[in-house]
């Protein structure tokens, strides 16, 4: 009977990717996977160190699954560490967490099944060296998320210096991925199933600049959008500086890359963004949203924004409050300002208080939720496609899915008014907008004659 293993993946869909590359390889290797910790041989953390929170829970995480080898009766023998916060702190994790067998950094992974045949002494302990592996079509990455969607990397690692961040020591200089190569893993992935894919790195904009070879993410995405089958693609992390034209060209043009765009702004400020390191002024920002409105005016923009970074004045959250008023985003996410050791920020004087951080931090999103109330609402009465995703985490009996321009995870859904056993997780839907919540939407699915699919559904209360 082959050995289980048990493996969680904490952090970001960039770490998740990581982690189906890892549960490939031991798919390959006849291991067998469980959802149990207490059922499984092995057990590996892959985990975050993005912000000092990401960090507590790794640890956290780390300690709760050595439980299963130190408790008395328990079945797991090997423990693994993996991923961000193995390669920010390195060897020094050894003698904190003796309880850890292996603790292999980012540019690791792909040595999982090296590590877990290892018998005691016959491998290091830690695997930890300059971010230099991104994995190929390949690798026999199984996807984890849902069947019909999944997350594709097109480069790892990150060239620019911005104050507040860590993952270029993380994750090392970008290094993008072949064109060929992702369209032969979108293939193998629709080909299971997969209609929708998000195009995930650390820097996208940046992809394919250091190949050499002409490659950009217009050739990107007009070669993925090629491939019968696939219905939805659809772009994240795109530095704010450098979009090239042609992916502005792909997004108008492409059929099925959706009028998306999820690109990190982190402030408006000047006073701020030169701190930051971002390399552009609040007027700068503008120029560059017009632009890409120019090119693709329905377009829904997604961007995050980080209150409470050192010196951050009332004028300056002001005038970051000033522009998310003027430039009216579809989506906003809303960090505070954490002091990450290591970051040129954490240097900085004029640390701002915690209360203010998160007073900040509320103002912002309430102003953002009455935005994206008010163009939502704007969406009821009319007809909409939607990707039926299965049934809702606060009600089973509930089934939601997406618009085009709502991304898995990080954005809203819609609550489908329709039986469930009419649906399948997968299709694609037309669905008549009936009500608009601040960041969610409830709809009525529409049969195939255009009239409305009458099934009862109850509606949970976050959606009305």
């Amino acid at each position: 009977m082959p050995d289980k293993v048990h493996l969680i993946s904490l952090g970001c869909p960039k770490n998740r990717v990581d982690s189906e590359v890892m549960v490939g390889k031991l798919h390959q290797g006849a291991w067998e996977m469980t959802d149990e910790p207490g059922d499984a041989d092995v057990i590996i953390v892959n985990t975050c160190s993005f912000i000092q929170p990401a960090t507590e829970e790794s640890i956290d995480t780390v300690l709760e699954m050595a439980g299963y080898k130190t408790s008395a009766g328990g079945r797991c023998r090997k423990l693994v560490v993996t991923g961000c916060m193995v390669q920010r702190y390195g060897q020094s994790l050894e003698g904190e967490l003796p309880e850890v067998d292996h603790f292999l950094g980012t540019g690791e992974y792909h040595r999982i099944d090296e590590v877990l045949k290892a018998r005691e002494g016959e491998v290091p302990r830690s695997f930890v060296d300059t971010p230099l592996y991104i994995h190929d079509e390949l690798a026999p990455r199984l996807n984890s998320w849902k069947p019909h969607s999944a997350y594709l990397k097109i480069s790892e690692g990150c060239n620019h210096r911005c104050a507040f961040c860590i993952i270029p020591q993380l994750r090392g200089k970008m290094r993008s991925r072949t064109i060929p190569s992702l369209v032969t893993e979108a293939r193998r992935l629709v080909a299971q199933g997969v209609v929708e894919l998000n195009l995930v790195s650390q820097d996208s904009t940046a992809f394919g600049s250091d190949l050499k070879d002409g490659s950009d993410l217009g050739g990107l995405l007009r070669a993925l959008g090629a491939i019968e089958g696939l219905e939805w693609i659809r772009l994240h992390y795109a530095y704010p500086i450098g979009l090239p034209e042609s992916l502005l060209r792909a997004i108008a043009e492409e059929p099925r890359v959706v009028p998306y765009l999820d690109m990190p702004l982190q402030h408006a400020s000047g006073p701020m963004l030169r701190a930051m390191r971002r390399g552009v002024t609040r007027d700068g920002q503008r120029r560059i949203l017009d632009r890409v409105r120019s090119f693709v005016p329905d377009i829904a923009i997604r961007t995050t924004f980080i209150v409470g970074f050192p010196g951050e004045t009332d004028a300056d959250f002001a005038e970051l409050l000033d522009f998310v008023e003027e430039q009216k985003f579809d989506r906003v996410g809303v960090f505070t300002y954490f002091q990450e050791d290591g970051t040129p920020a954490a240097e900085l004087p004029d640390q701002v208080d915690e209360a203010v951080k998160e007073e900040r931090q509320r103002v912002l999103m309430a102003a953002q939720a009455r935005i994206s109330r008010a163009r939502l609402e704007g969406l009821v009465g009319t007809e909409q496609t939607v990707l039926v995703d299965g049934p809702s985490d606060e009600n089973p009996l509930v089934w939601v899915g997406r618009l085009a321009t709502q991304a898995p995870d990080v954005d809203g859904q819609v609550f489908l008014d329709v039986a469930a056993d009419d649906l399948l997780a997968g299709q694609l839907r037309q669905v008549r907008i009936t009500r608009a919540a601040d960041h969610d939407l409830v709809g009525q699915v529409l049969s195939a004659g255009g009239r409305l699919d009458r099934g009862q559904a109850v509606v949970p209360a976050s959606a009305r």
